[in-house]
């Protein structure tokens, strides 16, 4: 009621809630330059390595190309980065949930480790994933259609493009057991709908395939398959993770009806 009748109130909540979120976006920020800094002489040799999969499917001897005049050097950094994100991604992940714990209730912040530690886990899973078994299927699957009169050289920044889209969108998609949970212990969708919805969701992981990846059904399986069978394993965590968990609920909200 205080801070109906006193705008100011909000105002001051408001800029507080923008300077914490400046604070971690700031801190998120210096972890992940100081780790790209820290790489930045191998970046060459960590684009090496993410090429790896496509020399392999690629004809003896053939190498891919760069047709811009700054691309061998942009490049390389580009890849660099984002490797900088990926082994940052726990801390970066951590500032998140700091950023939103301050809502929370007690037993619900004791839960942003584990948070934490599975979705960095499970991204990390997902572009191995993607990695290592989706590109040795998909590369030399499309290569084999090409015809014996092109030689297949890839262009270093398309390449690049590809493979960061690929490794978003499989990294995301093992996330999806810690999104179900989240949802059902937050009470933004009850388990039942979720399970309700079910059809929705596995057409909307083939299109979801269709939209991202190549347009070979290899490839769409491939992520298609795993976002579906990722989403029923959320669905046989939730109520677990619900059960545990919603026990201490009545100990901690507020107990205005005494004080009424």
């Amino acid at each position: 009621m205080a801070e109906e009748n006193n705008p100011a109130a909000g105002d001051d909540t408001f800029i507080s809630h923008l300077i914490e979120l400046r604070s971690r976006l700031v801190k998120a920020s210096a972890v992940v330059l100081v780790v790209f800094l820290c790489m930045m002489p191998f970046a060459a040799h960590i684009f090496d390595v993410l090429a790896a999969p496509m020399l392999a499917a690629l004809p003896t001897g053939s190498k891919m190309i760069a047709t811009g005049v700054i691309t061998p050097f942009l490049i390389p950094i580009k890849v660099t980065m984002m490797a900088a994100v990926l082994v940052s991604l726990p801390w970066v992940l951590y500032q998140v949930w700091a950023f939103v714990a301050p809502g929370l209730y007690a037993h619900e912040k004791r839960l942003i480790a584990p948070l934490v530690i599975s979705s960095s886990l499970l991204f990390v899973v997902g572009v191995a994933f993607c990695y290592f078994f989706v590109f040795g299927v998909v590369f030399p699957f499309i290569n084999n259609f090409a015809p014996k009169s092109v030689s297949v050289a890839p262009d270093i920044d398309a390449y690049v493009d590809f493979v960061l889209t690929m490794f978003v969108a499989f990294g995301v998609t093992f996330e999806v057991p810690v999104i179900v949970v989240v949802l059902v212990r937050m009470g933004l969708v009850p388990l039942a709908k979720l399970k309700q919805i079910r059809p929705y969701v596995i057409v909307g992981a083939f299109v979801i395939a269709a939209v991202v990846t190549p347009p070979d059904i290899m490839s769409q399986l491939l992520l298609a398959v795993p976002l579906v069978l990722l989403y029923e394993v959320g669905l046989l965590i939730a109520p677990i993770f619900e059960r545990v968990t919603r026990a201490p609920d009545s100990a901690d909200e507020p107990k205005s009806s005494t004080a009424d």
